[in-house]
């Protein structure tokens, strides 16, 4: 018996912009981690950059579709993110490449 193809499972980024197509007005705004100036659950949307930025940030356990929470942020300065149950602190050239939405 042959199985339906499964739909590929969208990232949250297209549903988010699917969403706030359909509002006036969208509290679930992606933005780069950089950008955030407060603290709280994230999701991550994400990750830009080159292969080697991709591969450094992957490395510490940010990748999309992960859940983190920001301990401290600076809007334009470095980040610490707890994730895993460990703490990561990133500076701003890679919160920069680093697509999240609020939780």
């Amino acid at each position: 018996m042959l199985r339906k193809r499964e739909k590929p499972i969208s990232c949250c980024f297209v549903d988010t912009v699917k969403r706030c197509l359909n509002r006036s007005h969208c509290n679930n705004l992606i933005a780069p981690l950089s950008k955030r100036g407060q603290t709280g659950r994230i999701k991550i949307c994400k990750v830009t950059g080159d292969r080697a930025t991709c591969g450094r940030i992957a490395a510490m356990g940010v990748y999309p579709g992960i859940e983190a929470d920001i301990i401290c942020s600076g809007e334009g300065s470095r980040c610490i993110l707890r994730v895993n149950g460990g703490t990561v602190s990133l500076d701003a050239d890679v919160s920069q490449n680093i697509l999240v939405t609020n939780l």
